[in-house]
């Protein structure tokens, strides 16, 4: 018997009794059905790619955050020779008017090596004022500026006269580094506090020593480009002639930081005086406006001496 016989007999010898009769042809396609067939592997549902890991926070110490962003800072540096700004002023009285007196508007021509500045007050457009001399300086008993100012500088331990020439700013120097790991010895903030706000790594300091001259209290900047975005910094209100002689009142300032042709430049200062003052302009805004870069000035606009000697045609605008 061959073998299709035999499962032929086989099928037909085990059907049930109740089961309609299997035709042979039926039983033989039963024999020989098949298995079912695995699907193809490439016609399987393709896995789903993994979404990108977003880039890792790097891991510095508090110390090493406040370095690296001070020292990304001072790589800008020395800014160009020369800015030319306009800076305006406004507060309110003690009764919360607008305080005409002390709300106003100057631009400035400043040589940035020294600082050495003229300014005009700018009037009724297009009168302007006549020709005045100003050393820019934060934490001065005059207004604060230039706005390319070296923000991470100490304030001066007593008050300079305008006539003297500041040393030029000192240049940070770039992290030592062991192996793979940076190494900073820091003297004078202590960092309290590391906090990430989106984009931004916010640091919260604590002089060391001298409060009065390192005067950061908080910073933020871009956490993976380190570009120094806002800080809150300590300064001076110098009141003279006031209830206890001159007297000097504590500041909080609110400065805002931009980059303009790879330059940090300071675009906005809001300013809480402290102490318990309560006078006219307890609180003060500053605005840095119209800033550039010219590639040159002339001499003079930086020796007061000769503003004399040159007449309103010949002044700058």
């Amino acid at each position: 018997m061959t073998i299709a016989g035999a499962l032929l007999a086989f099928a037909l010898a085990f059907q049930p009794p109740h089961a309609p009769a299997l035709q042979p042809s039926h039983a033989l396609a039963l024999a020989f059905q098949p298995p079912a067939q695995v699907p193809a592997i490439a016609s399987l549902p393709k896995a789903h790619a993994a979404a990108p890991t977003p880039a890792p926070v790097p891991t510095l110490s508090p110390t090493q955050w406040l370095a690296t962003i001070r020292n990304k800072f001072r790589s800008h540096r020395p800014p160009p020779p020369y800015v030319v700004y306009t800076e305006s002023r406004k507060q309110n009285t003690d009764r919360g008017f607008l305080d005409y007196a002390d709300s106003y508007s100057y631009k400035y021509w400043c040589r940035t090596s020294d600082r050495a500045a003229l300014k005009r007050k700018i009037e009724i457009v297009p009168a302007m004022g006549f020709a005045e001399f100003e050393r820019a300086a934060f934490n001065a008993d005059y207004d604060p500026g230039p706005p390319t100012g070296d923000l991470f500088e100490k304030a001066p331990a007593h008050p300079v006269a305008q006539s003297v020439v500041p040393t030029p700013e000192p240049e940070a120097s770039p992290l030592q580094t062991i192996g793979q790991v940076a190494v900073t010895s820091e003297y004078e903030y202590k960092v309290t506090s590391v906090t990430f706000e989106g984009k931004l790594v916010h640091l919260v300091l604590e002089p060391i020593r001298d409060p009065e001259r390192n005067r950061l209290r908080e910073i933020w900047a871009d956490k993976d480009t380190y570009e120094l975005v806002r800080i809150k910094a300590h300064d001076r209100l110098f009141v003279p002639n006031g209830v206890h002689g001159d007297d000097i009142y504590g500041v909080i300032f609110d400065i805002k930081i931009a980059m303009l042709q790879g330059t940090p430049i300071v675009t906005d200062i809001h300013g809480i005086v402290g102490d318990n003052y309560s006078g006219d302009g307890q609180i003060v805004d500053f605005t840095f406006r119209n800033i550039a870069f010219p590639t040159t000035l002339p001499d003079w606009y930086f020796d007061p001496k000769t503003y004399g000697s040159h007449p309103e045609k010949e002044l700058p605008r």
